[in-house]
């Protein structure tokens, strides 16, 4: 914020060309690196709790607004509200009280008259308003007093600076000063909704008459950031953002400037032709007529605080709650591809659609990727290091750069903007030091421990419990269990096992890795044609995840060979990256001449994963039994349950915590046999295995993302609201 108070301190002193010239050369910079976010965030889309719609059952809000900035625009807002009384259209225009020029009492009026609105945008339109608390205190009096007289209900701030809480001082039933997402704005972090939202007044009653106001975001980009700054020529952002918000049921916000419309025949270097307006509203009028709902700012607001989905005053009503943790930062460190690794991607969008503002550090997959990138709204900052399996000094290596470097990262930032919260990913585990400098500026510290590293490096490298290294791992892992504010792992027996090695029962707990509902579900993807019913008809396997020893693919095709004469139909399906042991997998399948039989796809996104899982008819878990095996709770068991597939699962004590033989069909780890036993019943006996399939989906419905994820919010609001 330092740079934006110096420069609305220098402002007036720049020609508006220059500075238009300026902030355009940075924005269509800024553009090309927001692409995942601008104009449209995804993350945006989901509706609040409880929400039943708008009124009517229109389909969509549509609210046009308008902030005049200077004279020229207070002259051009009779023709623009001609304009959209022409087109059967209302909107709602803010004036600046003590700005350069005086707001005539007559226009208010006749605007009032003919069903517009008039609201307060801020007071001087200088940058200044929010400077201090004190001096703010100071001017909502003389704010208040305009909003009495002109008989205004909104509130915008200028150049969309906001402090939200401060609005209290207000005597206003909505304020419109934030948007969903909108990088160009000098205050760049937006509310991630197109949705109206309530803003309670900490402590007040709900029956008090100033109990809260609803903010109003704008969601279709800002005319002046179209036209002026990246040069758009037409309306066609407008139209593509619009049809995306029809398609969430959101509302359509926009903020029209009337200073920067050329009604003439020739627009100025700032200004854009009237058409483009015009053109947006017939499309509106055209393609959706009867299925929006046309209202003032102050008419929403009006109707959400007093729905019954929206009520925060009315007796048994939810109230709706700002984003808990909107303006709160965290970092979030891994030692592995933010994009391609489940859990941390999934946890970290989960904390930024709360209202976080996130950043990632992570490594870089290659000179393909990018090393600052932003994705769903998380800002990412890869470190040009990459993973390689190899010895035990090739992990302390690789692992020592990278928190270093992670290290040095996080303190250079903190110094910069405070983060709030650390979530640090293992392995290893002593990457939660990473978080030191953060930590001591006052940020809380979790770390999520994916897999206890003693356990994973005794199977990796075949080590005794009692040897020197792996003792060495352990006093690592209680040393940054310490260190950690809190700690969250995905599953009981690594709680239990953690617990034994003294970390405080009540300081860890478990979210799981649960597949998001998002990829996997089975409404999202075409169903397979039905086969033929016969002989004829494929029986089809499927293996996906990490492609290692200790997953016993080699278990799962020798009891393929098994079976192929008993099964002529059989299929095995294998996905996941290449690595040196999959190498030996094919020299496997070759020598024992299943080429047609078992098909290697190589490695594939989420969402092709669970396309290719539609089209199987069993899954397969065949991991070996070892110290790390026997504890793990393999995520790709709910990701078949998600997608209506059954699966068959080594039976292990992390497993069993959670499933038992009337809901899982289990076979001896790292026994062929056991494993085509298993297999040849499931293909020989259809109807048991519907059965099992049935009753190991309620297990999974037990622990979806949904449920998951509310663990993990509660555990970060406990953690940053602790005394």
């Amino acid at each position: 914020m330092r740079f934006t108070r110096f420069y609305y301190q220098v402002k007036p002193l720049l020609p508006r060309p220059l500075r238009l010239a300026v902030r355009g050369f940075f924005a269509r910079r800024k553009r090309a690196s927001h692409r995942a976010v601008w104009p449209i965030n995804p993350g945006a889309a989901h509706a609040p709790m409880g929400w039943q719609g708008w009124p009517e059952g229109k389909e969509f809000a549509l609210v046009l607004t308008h902030d005049v900035e200077g004279a020229e625009g207070l002259g051009k807002c009779g023709a623009l509200a001609d304009l959209e009384t022409k087109l059967g259209f209302r909107s709602s225009f803010n004036f600046i009280p003590e700005g350069p020029y005086e707001v005539p009492k007559e226009l208010r009026c006749k605007l009032k008259q003919r069903g517009f609105e008039v609201g307060v945008h801020d007071l001087h339109h200088d940058g200044k308003l929010y400077q201090s608390r004190k001096e703010f205190t100071r001017n909502s009096d003389r704010i208040n007093g305009y909003l009495k007289e002109w008989g205004a209900s909104g509130f915008r701030s200028g150049f969309m600076l906001n402090e939200l809480e401060w609005l209290h001082d207000l005597n206003i039933a909505y304020d419109a000063s934030t948007f969903d997402t909108d990088p160009f704005e000098p205050q760049p972090q937006g509310v991630r909704t197109i949705f109206p939202f309530w803003i309670p007044r900490p402590g007040a009653p709900l029956s008090s008459e100033r109990n809260g106001y609803v903010e109003l975001p704008y969601t279709l980009p800002q005319d002046s950031t179209m036209f002026l700054l990246l040069k758009e020529r037409s309306p066609a952002i407008w139209k593509k953002k619009l049809d995306w918000i029809v398609e969430s049921g959101g509302m359509a916000l926009i903020n029209v400037h009337p200073d920067y419309i050329a009604f003439d025949q020739k627009a100025k270097p700032t200004e854009y032709p009237v058409a483009f307006y015009s053109e947006f509203l017939q499309y509106v009028q055209e393609k959706y007529r009867g299925r929006y709902w046309n209202a003032t700012a102050g008419q929403v607001a009006s109707w959400f605080r007093a729905s019954p989905q929206a009520n925060p005053s009315g007796p048994g009503q939810e109230v709706p709650r700002r984003k808990p943790f909107q303006g709160k930062r965290a970092a979030v460190v891994l030692h592995s591809y933010f994009l391609t690794d489940p859990r941390p991607r999934r946890e970290a969008e989960a904390l930024a659609k709360e209202g976080f503002e996130i950043d990632v550090i992570c490594l870089r997959d290659g000179p393909s990727e990018p090393t600052r990138e932003i994705a769903n709204g998380i800002n990412i900052r890869r470190v040009p290091l990459r993973h390689h399996r190899g010895n035990k000094l090739n992990y302390f290596i690789e692992y020592g750069s990278f928190l270093f470097g992670a290290a040095a990262l996080l303190a250079g930032r903190s110094f910069r903007k405070k983060y709030d919260l650390v979530h640090v990913h293992n392995m290893p585990d002593v990457l939660a030091f990473s978080a030191i400098v953060p930590k001591l500026l006052g940020a809380k510290v979790i770390l999520d421990l994916h897999d206890p590293m003693p356990e994973l490096m005794m199977s990796i490298y075949g080590l005794q419990e009692k040897s020197g290294f792996v003792r060495i791992l352990k006093w690592l892992e209680k040393l940054s269990i310490g260190f950690a504010d809190k700690v969250i792992t995905p599953n009981i027996a690594f709680k239990e096992l953690f617990v034994r090695r003294k970390c405080p029962a009540d300081k860890i707990h478990i979210v799981m890795n649960s597949p998001k509902t998002e990829i996997f579900n089975p409404e999202l993807y075409p169903a397979a044609k039905p086969e033929v019913a016969g002989p004829k008809k494929p029986f089809k396997l499927m293996y996906h995840g990490l492609l290692v020893d200790r997953h016993g693919l080699d278990t799962a095709i020798e009891a393929v060979d098994l079976l192929r004469s008993r099964i002529p139909t059989i299929e095995f399906h294998i996905f996941g990256r290449p690595t040196p042991y999959m190498e030996e997998m094919e020299q496997l399948i070759a020598k024992l001449g299943l080429k047609e039989i078992v098909i290697y796809h190589g490695p594939k996104t989420q969402k092709e994963i669970a396309q290719a899982i539609m089209q199987i008819d069993l899954g397969l878990i065949p991991n070996k039994r070892s110290a790390f095996t026997e504890i793990n709770m393999p995520t790709r068991i709910f990701e078949y349950l998600a997608m209506g597939k059954p699966v068959v699962s080594p039976d292990t004590k992390g497993i069993r915590d959670y499933f038992d033989r009337k809901t899982m069909l289990f076979f001896e780890p790292g026994d062929r046999k056991d494993l085509a036993n298993v297999i040849l019943e499931a293909y020989s006996n259809p109807e048991r295995l519907d059965e099992v399939l049935h009753l190991g989906m309620q297990v999974y419905e037990k622990h979806t993302w949904h449920v998951q994820n509310e663990h993990l919010l509660s555990v970060v609001q406990g953690l940053l609201t602790k005394t």
